[in-house]
């Protein structure tokens, strides 16, 4: 049989005869290929993407100076609109591609492969492209990105890749130049709407954020903001005939009908989502200022210096007030039971299901924002608030639909990032908060926006937008806001949030397309020897499961925000129904298979309906994960229906999967499942869970390891002897010893942050003002930071130091979503009558821990912390002997010491030092400090021996004394504990040697410290170093 002979339409691309054959050609391959799948995977067979390359490459030089003499030339011909054959030809070339891209993720890879991402990227600039050219290119652009969505990351990896070629800073000053254009024609404005779309889609990692802001692009969108924020003020002024700031707003032209806001607000939160620091560069922009209020001096010159590439003057700039934007929001009442989730939660806080995983690997994880909210606390600007802020309420309000949601989304981001004054609680809850409820109705009513003259929704419907987003909306607005919770409760959103995770399991029909039949098909041996330019590339999940994906994750996500406090909106959530759904979302495809599931499963077999949607990927089951550790802070919950939907079983499936980020959201459920009082402990434990923690234990991963401590910490507290010599065991003593007395110089190295699915080493620095052993305010680390920096001018020069004004987000188990004090009770237990116990650590006790501490302290306070519950209730006797054994008596309390003395580091041999052999002295964290004394205290309620021990421990005793004056209270608590612990006698053949513990204390100046608590400014220190001081002096005056 002979093989066909090559199309004439691709020998004519190929080699043409003339310009007008080669532009004939052309038009009749894009009619082939327009709505015709099979076509389109067939003309990718015969490799014609490689002529279209060399057709879109030859764009050479200024392009309106080539359309100049195009005019002059009288051997050209002519096409619509002036343009010459060749442009013509570039034209059609650039739909062909375009028309390729909306094919799917299997086009991606043959059109990388082809070599078009670059010359499309060259036709961009307004300044060597005719308009048409450049709307065109940027529609193709579009579709590459959505289908990225919906591709294998390996796409990205590629040099060609459509990530690499765009996020380079001659490209992106190119985006600028579009985005600044004040042309009120549809094309621009269609370039300018088309261009933030391509941000707000492609802009996946820090990288890509830090280059937009550094090459300003964020700025270029404030500009675009800020016309809008001055077609409210002319609509008002037009409407009313009062002009709502005394004459006009700057010189910033309003934005035109043709305008479109929503894809301004979708990239500007693509850029800020991460970082407040770009917030603030944000809401800073010269732009602003202008239009805002009137500018200082350095904003006036930084505008001035600006304003030549906008085409503005600043001629009439004129001071304006936010008084307007707030009169156009309803009044609201006084804020009456705003409350800190912080001081009402039992449970650990709520923190980020953080990835660990590379930095470099793009997260197709469209909630990361959410893991912003659930580590940190609300906070709140105490200057004036910017009335962007204001005018973003009013626009959510307002708005059509999509649009009023993007500015709902940015509003939040803002607000997680503490820049909106307190009392905008009540704002969200009383006019967000119902409008997102009724977004989530199942009947929902789509209200276009009637000003669009296009449309840029090329993936999903404005319905599945509306879905995905709201929850996200709602999540970030409910965490850690009491009130917000309640309002969210109040309008149903809690029922209706179920039903659609309810419907996400709903049979839905596969779109996937049938392959083409041929007489004689293409073996696979043929395909392999096909380049990648003439085969097509993975199939990538169709949109309905990435729809159906995302619906789970955003649900779920809300779920969790809203439920992370008050029993009650978990026991709606639970009657709902919806805790079997929970359990499935946290299973994979392949439940028999520990591998991790991911999307990829489902694109292999795209025509499986019921069981490729069935099978959920890596963010829908890390959100179910949080949504399951939210309703395991109940312990009726815990008890009833987690236990009976069988809860621990896909929890321990996930903990022995190969994904590192599954593990950790595995280990922080687990960490609430273990505790003393749940029913699910001793199975867990059966399973064989305390080995797999304790390999875990050990990771090289920070999360992981971090978590894993935290769940042994709670596994052994109250468990039997048994239980705890053989995690011990398992753990290895000389690893505790490692872990506990890891001092690196974490002082000068930034918390490791979660964002999403990048590590930022440099995020909120350690807390500056930070008590010493003495109690006093000290400035610990400013110099050394400062010659860290010096040493670090490389890495600032790649935009590391913008992240150094990000906000700290703590990893999985650090999160303070509870900032509240611990509570402690005393145990009288064993007639022992007065003796103080502190209760162990559990989660009931960690309410501000970790907050702000580097990973190797936090892993140190964690091993502290285990340490302690090794050695309390039942049978702590032998335990504490047990440890002394096995990690030595001696190196213990050398340890802890040590957690106690003042750190000496080396400032990297720079100039700058001080004056003892170029060394800093920093004083340990009042974490660390609290978790040491707590070791000693339990110490203290052993045998008499233990007590005896511990009063010979002369230097850590002195180490002890001046923390009677710490500023922190539960450290003055627990100094008061070990007085009262140290001075207890079991019985008489004990009474002489505590007489003379309570002579070795009175030396050591704990009497006057004592004294000096009678007026402490807590009560409850007040009146238990009044206990304290009676057993004191009862032992002395019978001594002396």
């Amino acid at each position: 049989m002979t093989r066909p002979s090559t199309p004439p339409i691709l020998s004519e691309l190929r080699s043409a005869s003339s310009p007008a054959s080669q532009l004939t050609a052309l038009r009749a391959l894009k009619n082939e290929v327009i709505g015709h799948e099979q076509k389109k995977e067939m003309w990718i067979g015969l490799g014609v993407l490689a002529p279209i390359a060399r057709i879109l490459n030859t764009h050479k030089g200024s392009g309106k100076r080539r359309h100049r003499d195009v005019h002059g030339s009288r051997n050209h011909s002519k096409q619509r609109g002036g343009r010459s054959d060749e442009e013509e030809a570039r034209l059609q070339a650039i739909i062909i591609v375009g028309s390729l891209a909306y094919g799917g993720p299997a086009y991606v890879s043959p059109i990388y492969a082809g070599l078009v991402i670059s010359p499309l990227l060259a036709l961009l600039s307004p300044t060597e492209s005719s308009p048409q050219i450049v709307l065109a290119a940027l529609r193709t652009l579009n579709a590459v990105a959505d289908s990225l969505l919906l591709s294998h990351p390996d796409h990205n990896a590629s040099d060609d890749s459509l990530l690499n070629l765009l996020y380079t800073e001659q490209t992106l000053n190119t985006v600028t130049n579009i985005l600044l254009q004040i042309s009120p024609s549809l094309i621009a404005q269609q370039q300018i709407a088309l261009t933030a779309s391509l941000i707000s889609k492609t802009c996946r990692d820090e990288h890509h954020r830090v280059m937009l802001a550094q090459t300003g692009v964020l700025e270029a969108l404030a500009v675009k903001l800020a016309s809008f924020v001055v077609t409210t003020c002319n609509s008002l002024n037009s409407s009313t005939g009062v002009s709502p700031a005394a004459g006009q707003v700057g010189d910033i032209p309003p934005a035109n009908s043709r305008s479109r806001l929503l894809p301004i607000l979708n990239a500007v939160s693509a850029i800020i989502q991460h970082s407040k620091a770009r917030a603030v560069q944000f809401l800073s922009a010269p732009a602003f200022a202008v239009i805002f209020q009137k500018p200082d001096a350095d904003a006036r010159q930084s505008y001035d210096r600006k304003s030549s590439s906008w085409n503005f003057s600043t001629s009439s700039i004129r001071q304006t007030t936010s008084s307007w934007i707030e009169n156009l929001i309803p009044s609201l009442p006084n804020s009456h039971h705003r409350s800190s989730l912080a001081q009402q939660s039992n449970f650990p806080p709520l923190g980020t299901l953080g990835p660990s995983g590379k930095q470099s690997q793009p997260s197709r994880s469209f909630s990361s924002a959410i893991e912003v909210i659930q580590s940190q606390g609300l906070e709140f600007i105490e200057e004036e608030e910017s009335p962007l802020i204001a005018w973003l309420l009013y626009i959510a309000r307002e708005q059509d639909q999509l649009t009023g949601l993007m500015a709902a989304w940015t509003l939040a981001i803002l607000y997680r990032h503490g820049l909106t004054k307190r009392g905008r609680e009540t704002a969200f809850a009383f006019l967000l908060v119902p409008l997102l409820s009724r977004m989530l109705d199942k009947d929902l009513m789509i209200f276009p926006d009637t000003s669009s003259t296009y449309n840029l929704d090329f993936l999903t419907s404005p319905r599945n937008v509306i879905r995905e987003r709201a929850p996200l909306v709602l999540a970030m607005l409910a965490a850690n806001s009491a009130e917000v919770q309640k309002a969210a409760a109040d309008a149903g959103a809690i029922k209706k949030l179920s039903q659609l995770l309810k419907e996400s399991y709903d049979e839905i029909t596969s779109n996937s397309a049938p392959s083409l039949w041929a007489p004689d098909p293409a073996s696979s041996a043929q395909m392999e020897t096909r380049d990648e330019g003439s085969r097509l590339g993975p199939q990538g999940i169709s949109v309905a499961a990435r729809h159906v994906m995302r619906l789970r994750e955003a649900v779920l996500v809300a779920l969790a925000a809203i439920a992370s406090d008050k029993d009650e909106y978990r026991k709606e959530i639970i009657g709902n129904g919806i805790i079997p759904f929970i359990i499935k979302t946290l299973q994979s495809e392949d439940t028999d298979s520990p591998s991790a599931p991911t999307a990829d499963s489902q694109a292999e077999h795209p025509a499986r309906n019921r069981k490729a949607l069935a099978g959920n990927g890596r963010n829908a089951i890390l959100a179910a994960c949080g949504a399951a550790r939210a309703l395991s802070r109940s312990v009726s919950t815990m008890r009833t229906s987690l236990m009976d939907a069988g809860l621990a079983a896909p929890l321990f499936t996930l903990l022995k999967c190969q994904d590192v980020e599954l593990q950790i959201a595995a280990t922080a459920v687990l960490a609430n499942l273990v505790l003393s009082f749940s029913p699910m402990r001793q199975a867990i434990i059966d399973a064989g869970a305390l080995k797999i923690i304790c390999e875990h234990a050990h990771s090289m991963n920070t999360n992981l390891r971090f978590n894993s401590i935290w769940a042994l910490k709670h596994l052994v507290y109250e468990a039997s002897n048994e239980i705890k010599m053989n995690c011990l065991e398992e753990l290895g003593p000389g690893w505790l010893k490692q872990i506990i007395n890891n001092d690196l110089d974490t002082s000068i190295s930034s918390p490791l942050t979660k964002f999403g699915d990048r590590e930022d080493g440099c995020a909120t620095p350690i807390r500056m003002s930070t008590p010493n052993a003495v109690g006093e305010q000290v400035d610990l680390l400013n110099a050394v930071v400062e010659d860290f920096r010096e040493s670090s001018q490389e890495a600032e020069e790649d935009g590391e130091e913008d992240l150094k004004m990000s906000d700290s987000i703590g990893d999985l188990s650090r999160g303070a979503l509870d900032r509240k004090q611990p509570a402690f009770s005393f145990n009288q237990g064993n007639g022992r009558g007065p003796l103080l116990e502190p209760t162990p650590l559990t989660s009931r006790t960690v309410g501000h821990a970790y907050q702000g501490l580097p990973d190797d302290l936090a892993i140190q306070q964690q091993g502290l912390d285990f340490l302690r519950n090794l050695i309390c209730g039942p049978g702590a006797n032998d335990m504490i002997d047990y440890v002394f054994r096995e990690v030595g008596q001696d190196k213990l309390f050398e340890m802890l010491t040590a957690k106690l003395q003042p750190r000496v580091l080396n400032a990297f041999n720079r100039e700058r030092r001080s004056s003892e052999n170029g060394t800093k002295s920093v004083q340990p964290h009042t974490e660390i400090i609290l978790s040491t004394c707590y070791v000693v205290v339990h110490i203290a309620t052993g045998a008499p021996r233990h007590r005896q021990l511990v009063i010979s421990q002369t230097e850590l005793l002195k180490l002890i004394t001046p923390l009677f004056n710490h500023p922190n209270r539960e450290i003055r608590t627990c100094c008061v504990w070990l007085v009262n612990n140290l001075t207890w006698t079991d019985d008489q053949s004990d009474l002489i040697n505590c007489k003379a513990r309570a002579r070795e204390l009175m030396k050591l100046g704990v009497y006057e410290k004592l004294e000096a608590m009678d007026h402490d400014e807590v009560l409850d220190i007040r009146e238990r170093a009044k206990s304290a001081l009676h057993s004191f002096s009862t032992h002395l005056r019978s001594s002396g």
